[in-house]
């Protein structure tokens, strides 16, 4: 078949284009219960979470941002703040000493409280005028008072005021702003709420210094004072920034502690290991404190060898007696060698020796751990070890010469010995610990002194330093307090002091602890 030229194709007339109806668009079905069903929706639990983050964040803006309050104390110039925190409790940052920290209260926001410098007219004025410092503590207080009442003002209005704005521009809804802004007041007061349940005012006696304040724990008092003066929190907060107004005004140098004559003060080391650094350490210690006797709880050597002894040498000039029992890593070498140094005190099989006032007694370890199949005694238990020391404990009550402190390596066998003496100390474990025992008696286990040893360099960190300076009462020869010092390991030059007291010795307690010996316990001094 032939085909047709196009050009006669287009030529030949074409049929007329029929219009088509114009279509119409369809309206967009509502969505009915089932589609609603199958479209994911936010569940209430993640807007409540989405609105609680929304309040947390906005507070904590606001108060970073506005919720301090400058407040002249006395004379010097702080800044109050209130800041979110974990654990609650109360700063206090004395540039450039260091800082205290006091566990005030449990609550999710701490009280800050800055010492930004010392006003030269208003210490001026109290150098000219001294009489002006007997009535410094109450002017404190005073800026105390109005200082905390209007941080907690302006707190309130910066909590609010950041989370209603962060809930404007995170929800671009009024409402939901306002609803953000009266969470975050409620979330306020009920901190507040939480603050004032659990205020403590008593936390102004155990105090935890940091920095280059804590070599000054003479800003807290001496041992008899802490017990019979500190009663109120904010009285006695503002006898503590006084001490500092002082402190800034009189040197640039911090003061060395200044003892209670009627107090007898005892260092409490334990667990050396060879760290020849440890020595220096006790020897500051024993000048700044004015320490009456050195107590170590063994340890001292790590494998007892005669090689060993010359690192003992340094004992002799540490400037105070030196009270020692024999640890599982010390030998009957090392504690022979002890034992003909002067000025030191080898307490083995429970004899006990009046030193500086307080009898002690004690008992080597019966273990020798380098070489566990050399015996050093006829018992190889702690628990045995810790029963002898019990007898001779109770023989000597019997004899009418109690012993004041009692002294082993392991807590184990410290344990024996409850009930037969008010205290006992003890160490091994590397980790500070202190309880009462079922039957009265006192258990305070000492850290590692040298901070492990070579040990030291095993673990991730470095472990610290840690030691002790005990006070007791010279009359009744108990124990009144004590500071727990804690220095950074290797490599660390970081170092906390925390003072406290045995509950007996809190104010309104009216007795101390005394072992089960059938007689009435001892009135606090």
């Amino acid at each position: 078949m032939a085909r047709v030229p196009s050009a006669v194709l287009n030529a030949l007339p074409r049929p007329p284009r029929v219009p088509r109806a114009p279509t119409r668009r369809r309206r967009p079905r509502r969505p009915t219960t089932a589609t609603l069903a199958l479209t994911p929706q936010p569940r209430p639990w993640a807007r409540a979470a989405g609105l609680v983050a929304v309040v947390v964040l906005g507070a904590w803006l606001g108060l970073l941002i506005v919720g301090n309050v400058r407040v002249p104390v006395g004379p010097m110039n702080t800044t109050m703040t209130l800041r979110p925190s974990v654990t609650g409790g109360t700063k206090i940052n004395i540039s450039p000493l260091g800082a205290l920290q006091l566990d005030s209260h449990i609550a999710p926001v701490r009280l800050d409280v800055n010492v930004d410098q010392l006003d030269p007219e208003r210490s001026q004025a109290l150098v000219d005028h001294p009489e002006r410092l007997s009535g410094l503590q109450d002017e404190v207080t005073r800026d105390i008072t109005h200082g905390t009442a209007d941080l907690a003002v302006r707190s309130c209005v910066a909590v609010v005021t950041g989370a209603t704005a962060l809930g404007l521009a995170v929800y671009r809804r009024p409402r939901r702003a306002l609803a953000a802004g009266g969470l975050a007041l409620g979330l306020l007061a009920a901190s507040g709420g939480t603050a004032y349940a659990t205020w403590n005012p008593d936390s102004v006696l155990e105090p935890r210094f940091s920095g280059l304040l804590s070599s000054a724990p003479s800003l807290v008092g001496d041992a008899r004072s802490i017990v019979t003066e500190f009663d109120v929190y904010q009285k006695e907060l503002a006898r503590l920034v006084t001490n500092v107004t002082k402190l800034y005004d009189a040197t640039s140098t911090l003061p060395a502690y200044q003892p209670d004559p009627t107090t007898l003060r005892v260092l409490h080391v334990s667990d050396i290991h060879l760290n020849p650094a440890s020595w220096k350490i006790i020897a500051s210690l024993v000048e700044q404190y004015r320490v009456d006797v050195i107590v170590d709880s063994g340890d001292t050597m790590d494998h007892g060898t005669a090689a060993e002894n010359g690192f003992l040498d340094p004992i002799e000039d540490l400037g105070a007696p030196y009270v020692w029992v024999r640890g599982n890593h010390d030998s009957l070498v090392t504690q022979r060698y002890l034992a003909g140094m002067k000025n030191v005190h080898v307490l083995d099989d429970g004899r006990a020796k009046t030193i500086a006032g307080l009898r002690f007694a004690g008992i080597g370890d019966p273990q020798f751990t380098p070489d566990r199949s050399q015996r050093t005694g006829a018992e190889q238990s702690q628990e045995l070890a810790g029963a002898r020391l019990a007898s001779a404990l109770r023989d000597q009550r019997a004899a009418g010469t109690p012993v004041d402190v009692a002294v082993v390596h392991e807590p184990s066998a410290a344990r024996e010995v409850d009930g037969t003496v008010p205290l006992v100390l003890a160490g091994h474990i590397h980790h500070e610990e202190t309880e009462v025992m079922r039957y009265g008696t006192r258990l305070r286990v000492e850290g590692s002194t040298g901070g492990s040893g070579l040990r030291a360099i095993e673990g991730k960190y470095p472990d610290p330093i840690e030691t002790s300076i005990l006070y007791f009462d010279r009359d009744t020869r108990r124990l009144q307090a004590w500071d727990s010092i804690e220095l950074g390991g290797l490599g660390l030059t970081t170092a906390e002091v925390s003072r406290h007291l045995p509950k007996e010795n809190q104010p309104g307690a009216s007795t101390s602890p005394s072992p089960s010996s059938g007689t009435s316990s001892t009135p606090a001094p």
